[in-house]
């Protein structure tokens, strides 16, 4: 005898499931899904079209009611952060970039490492000697400047006369 089948045994057999695909279109005010056959649709004396979802919408949009002051709207939800889903994420981690040494103008890569590997006590000799001999340099400049402002000490101008009148305007 025949028998009736099932939409779903159908569907099983045929692997997939029959899906229907409507076109909404969304509220002007709310911002909410209007399924074929529903909504209200209002043209402004500009050409404007507006369609509502249903006479509350446009009850509220004629009264000039602003759609973000209500709570129900999608417009206020966006506003208000209310359509986050409340998953915990984790903040994403920014990788640190690892240092590389690159060889700078004046020094190679193989001289900077050398002096890297360099112990401390060999550094800190280095730079005693070259503080040293900075100071030995300030020290002959100190000197020179010394002897430059005795000799043309004895050669002394006359000092200049103050108040000079500017004569006849």
């Amino acid at each position: 005898m025949w028998t009736r089948s099932d939409p779903q045994d159908l569907e099983q057999q045929r692997g997939t499931a029959a899906v229907m695909v409507l076109k909404t279109t969304l509220c002007r005010f709310s911002g909410l899904r209007i399924y074929p056959g529903r909504g209200i649709l209002f043209i402004r004396v500009d050409n404007q079209q507006y369609l509502f979802l249903n006479k509350k919408t446009k009850s509220l949009y004629h009264n000039r009611l602003r759609p973000a002051k209500l709570a129900w709207t999608t417009t206020y939800r966006k506003q208000h952060k209310k359509d986050q889903v409340s998953e915990v994420s984790r903040k994403k981690r920014r990788t640190a970039n690892k240092a590389t040494a690159r060889a700078l103008t004046g020094a190679s890569l193989e001289v900077i490492n050398k002096r890297r590997a360099e112990k401390p006590e060999v550094r800190q000799a280095s730079r005693e000697a070259a503080i040293r001999e900075i100071k030995e340099r300030a020290k002959k400049a100190k000197a020179e400047k010394a002897k430059a402002q005795k000799a043309p000490a004895s050669k002394q101008q006359a000092p200049a006369a103050k108040n000079i009148g500017r004569g006849k305007r």
